[in-house]
């Protein structure tokens, strides 16, 4: 019988954990055991006892043959990996290769989430894509709480209060997210994406569109960089429009390159006092001029948030999500309750990091 390994996260304020009980029952229904450190589910409020009662053992998770993880295995945790093993988590094969030279080194196999390819047949195992939905929402909220205007139009005694105005930058999962979330809370919305098709998405979500004229359709899902020219011309015509927002909620990426420059210092001063900027890119340096990554600050009576890691503050919901997508890659490895991965798979061998160097990519 194979066993699973669910550590403890010891990354700065990280609440999440690999694994939730709902899972484990869902995996030991394949024949696998599993044995979670003490601890471990601490962050998301979930005791011990609770992953007793679904089926797992309480102690040393780093003797498993696969142990599962949110984040990137520390030196020090590869240490405690034994041969042979295999890592699933978030390993970053792109932005930080030597964790995968490492494990090559120590003999360890590593399945990268974020390396999940976008396919119909992985859609359940998106874990980018679910810690996205988390992001996006929690922006909003960070955004309604940080506005000195109310978010939804108010008709009071005293008089109506007008809808705060939402411009979402990056239309992506997060982005989606985060204008459904505005919409929600009653705010009028606006989305703004270098690429065209994602037009009749923002639409579908009662949104308008911010038509710019700058376009950067690219490979995967994702927009190409731009063009000096291009980036130059993107930023003038975003800076007269950021103007006439309340709140700017940003989540353009570009894999492997720093996050792209959309709202430049001269486009926050324009704005109101009282608004208010939310960059989900601060982790690549920020769509924002002003971004100090991981910090709030105020400019020009302008807040502009850089929250890090924005799933951890949400661990509950953010682990049950990403549980269900590590358990779902699993069931693409496992035969009669023993561990038997078939790389010729395309799911598989995407997300396999520790092979020739050639072979370490992101998909998202």
């Amino acid at each position: 019988m194979t066993l699973i390994g669910v550590p403890r996260e010891t990354a700065t304020d990280e609440h999440r954990v690999a694994l939730v009980p709902k899972v484990v029952e869902r995996l030991k229904a394949l024949g696998l055991a599993v044995v979670v450190e003490g601890g471990a589910g601490g962050g998301a409020l979930i005791p011990d006892g609770s992953y007793k009662e679904a089926g797992a053992t309480i102690g040393d998770p780093w003797s498993a043959e696969i142990v599962v993880k949110v984040n990137p295995p520390t030196p020090r945790e590869i240490g405690l990996l034994r041969r042979g093993s295999t890592v699933v988590g978030f390993l970053a094969p792109r932005t930080s290769p030597e964790i995968a030279d490492e494990l090559r080194r120590a003999g360890v196999t590593g399945l990268a989430m974020e390396s999940v390819p976008r396919i119909s047949r992985a859609q359940s195992m998106d874990a980018l894509s679910s810690q996205a939905n988390v992001a996006g929402y929690k922006a909003v909220l960070l955004a309604a709480e940080r506005s000195t205007r109310f978010f939804p139009m108010l008709t009071t005694a005293a008089g109506t209060v007008k809808p705060a105005t939402v411009l979402v930058l990056g239309v992506g999962v997060a982005g989606l997210q985060a204008l459904a979330t505005a919409k929600r809370l009653g705010a009028r919305t606006t989305g703004f994406d270098v690429r065209p098709e994602v037009a009749e998405q923002v639409r579908s979500l009662g949104a308008q569109w911010l038509e710019l004229g700058v376009e950067a359709a690219g490979d995967g899902g994702y927009a190409r960089a731009l063009t000096p020219e291009e980036q130059a011309e993107q930023q003038r015509r975003l800076a007269e429009a950021i103007s006439g927002f309340d709140a700017v909620i940003t989540t353009a990426l570009v894999p492997g390159r720093p996050a792209p420059r959309l709202v430049t210092a001269e486009a926050v001063r324009r704005m109101r006092p009282g608004s208010v900027v939310v960059d989900l890119a601060g982790e690549t340096g920020g769509n924002c001029e002003l971004t100090v990554p991981g910090e709030t600050v105020v400019r020009h009576d302008v807040t502009v948030c850089s929250p890090l890691n924005l799933p951890a503050t949400m661990p509950e919901h953010a682990s049950e999500l990403y549980a269900r997508n590590v358990a779902a890659l699993l069931e693409l490895t496992v035969a009669d309750g023993e561990f038997k991965p078939d790389f010729s798979d395309e799911i598989l061998a995407a997300c396999r990091v520790t092979e020739d160097s050639d072979q370490l990519t992101e998909t998202r």
